[in-house]
């Protein structure tokens, strides 16, 4: 906010128009953001308290046996941190982390880091996770085509940053459970019997997902006025979707577990905490933007992209990687990237799949190189007991793999779109 209003003075605006472009910059950006990570907190939180990102963890592993443990938790953490929160979905998991590496002898990161890698991968390339949301909006992109593009990169980088690197950095690090970690957190955990079921979990994190796809699908194949168009053009928008399965996780997984209305609203509330900052961060990145564009430096951006022979989605990633290196927080990083590319987008008049691929270049380029500044680097150094010399060959080293492996994806992608 205050370098917005630094930026508009140095330019010459006048100081009503400052005034105006952040009022219009933070109400057009959480005109749409504030409903769609309000609601996915919620949904987050009712599916980390009923127990339910426990179950996928324990049924996937069973499904694939302890030998594939490690495909079946990047796959969990794939799917887990679409609606919860990476720091939360790790607090929930951890504990089978260490359960794995007891009964096995091996290193925690031989498990910990494929959970890791699907963890990451989905909070940064896929929406209802604020950063990729935050960055459609700024940039004006359909979110069914950030979903498929993100799904797309996001499968190889956590299969390569995961399982892969996962084996070979374990044979180098042997990290064990931390003894304050194990006083912490204790050796209970619900009986299998008290989570919600396998399906109903998948079915739930899915839903929102299949019914955004469902619009951006339709809108590229049926013709306006189509009556399956329309509808699916009602319940696929993320207000739409997020509001169903919001509602459906308080019924199944509240009220039919036991759950009393004022406990499911006092879950409700508490998810807000957490987003509340998420959401002004937010609002400050779309008044940036807003500023960069009315006091004229968005256009003088956009005039000498448009004369450079460096690709918009290489620069994008660029100029996220530097913001993400020089202040830690991966979404800090894509909301400041996509308020500097906006600009540079509407001169260039790119189409919707050219602005999805975008948004995850963005996403790419504030994932790399997690190191001091980040708060995931210390959470991850303290729940596996790891130095900072040590999170930084496991833990860093992950997060850019994932990083260069998604844009690489992109990028190569690009030239086809």
């Amino acid at each position: 906010m205050f370098t917005s209003f630094v930026l508009g003075l140095l330019s010459g605006m006048p100081v009503n128009k400052i005034i105006e472009s952040v009022q219009f910059g933070m109400s057009d950006t959480l005109g749409f953001v504030a409903i769609v990570i309000g609601l996915g907190a919620m949904f987050g939180r009712m599916l980390e308290v009923s127990g339910g990102a426990e179950r996928l963890a324990r049924t996937l592993i069973d499904k694939f046996g302890e030998a594939k443990a490690q495909w079946a938790l990047v796959l969990t953490g794939f799917i887990v941190s679409i609606p919860v929160f990476l720091d939360v979905a790790l607090v929930i998991l951890i504990p089978i982390i260490y359960s794995l590496a007891r009964k096995t002898k091996k290193s925690l990161l031989y498990y910990g880091i494929p959970l890791l890698a699907g963890l990451a991968v989905t909070h940064s390339f896929i929406p209802p996770t604020p950063g990729p949301i935050s960055v459609a909006k700024i940039l004006g992109v359909d979110l069914g085509w950030v979903i498929l593009f993100g799904a797309v990169a996001g499968i190889p980088a956590a299969i390569i940053a995961g399982p892969v690197f996962g084996s070979y950095i374990s044979k180098k690090i042997h990290a064990v459970e931390p003894e304050y970690i194990r006083a912490e957190l204790g050796e209970e955990s619900p009986s299998d019997k008290d989570l919600p079921s396998f399906g109903l979990i998948s079915f739930l994190i899915l839903l929102p997902l299949v019914l955004i796809l469902g619009n951006t699908l339709s809108d590229a194949v049926l013709p306006d006025g189509h009556s399956v168009k329309t509808a699916l053009t009602f319940i696929g928008h993320p207000f739409v979707a997020l509001l169903i399965v919001t509602i459906a996780a308080f019924f199944l997984l509240g009220r039919l577990r036991g759950y009393s209305r004022e406990d499911i609203q006092s879950i409700a509330t508490k998810a807000l905490e957490p987003a509340g900052i998420i959401i002004l961060i937010t609002g400050a990145g779309g008044v940036f933007g807003q500023v960069l564009v009315d006091s004229g430096i968005g256009d003088l951006m956009g005039e000498m992209m448009k004369g450079s022979s460096l690709p918009p989605v290489l620069l994008a990633f660029v100029i996220s990687s530097v913001v993400r290196m020089a202040q830690g927080s991966a979404t800090v990083a894509m909301i400041t990237s996509a308020g500097l590319m906006a600009p540079i987008v509407k001169a260039l008049g790119l189409s919707d799949p050219s602005l999805g691929l975008m948004v995850i270049a963005i996403a790419a380029g504030a994932t790399i190189l997690s190191h001091v500044n980040d708060s995931g680097f210390w959470m991850v150094s303290r729940f596996f007991g790891l130095s900072e010399k040590d999170t930084l060959r496991s833990w860093t080293v992950m997060e850019t793999l994932i990083a260069l492996i998604g844009f690489g994806v992109v990028f190569v992608i690009s030239f086809f779109v």
